[in-house]
């Protein structure tokens, strides 16, 4: 595990960052396979409670993935499927890695709350908004999908950083 919270930090939020992009260039099955060996390399060097990390991050991979899915079923996203869909496998990935930035390279944002009311339905959007231009998916009415995701990531983000507060406050 390295010492520095400085060098933690800044580790994640590179794993983080090379592990959405691969997620979004390649969503078949690289991506989510780099993401999972990115989640690995986390564990052995940048976390330092493991088992309590591990339960916060599933818990907001199953929050992110259900919205996302809703997103997907309510045409807010479009991966090109017009079947129902459950949310890709490259989408969980994304909320798994962005799950290990809330107590590591992002928590920062949990000391003022309302940082986290400014920047969610900010940064949220615009990250979908980047895998559109690199095609991973389409957001149909832009306006509407980009209202939606502010809405969705205003509710969603303040309330990870919250439970984590509350239920994992060893990773604060």
């Amino acid at each position: 595990m390295i010492t520095s919270e400085t060098a933690r930090n800044v580790l994640n939020f590179i794993l983080f960052q090379i592990g959405w992009f691969a997620c979004v260039v390649y969503p078949d099955v690289i991506g989510p396979i780099v993401a999972l060996l990115l989640l690995v390399i986390h564990f052995v060097l940048v976390s330092q409670n493991r088992l309590t990390e591990l339960q916060f991050i599933g818990l907001g991979t199953v929050v992110g993935s259900l919205l996302d899915g809703l997103w997907l079923n309510t045409g807010v996203l479009d991966n090109g499927s017009d079947a129902l869909v459950i949310t890709p496998l490259w989408l969980v990935a994304i909320w798994a890695t962005f799950m290990s930035t809330l107590s590591h390279s992002l928590n920062w944002i949990s000391r003022k709350v309302w940082l986290a009311f400014l920047f969610a339905p900010i940064a949220g959007p615009f990250a979908y908004w980047s895998a559109s231009k690199l095609g991973a998916v389409t957001l149909p009415d832009l306006a509407l999908s980009i209202a939606a995701l502010a809405l969705g990531w205003l509710l969603v983000f303040p309330l990870l950083l919250f439970t984590r507060k509350s239920l994992y406050p060893e990773l604060s």
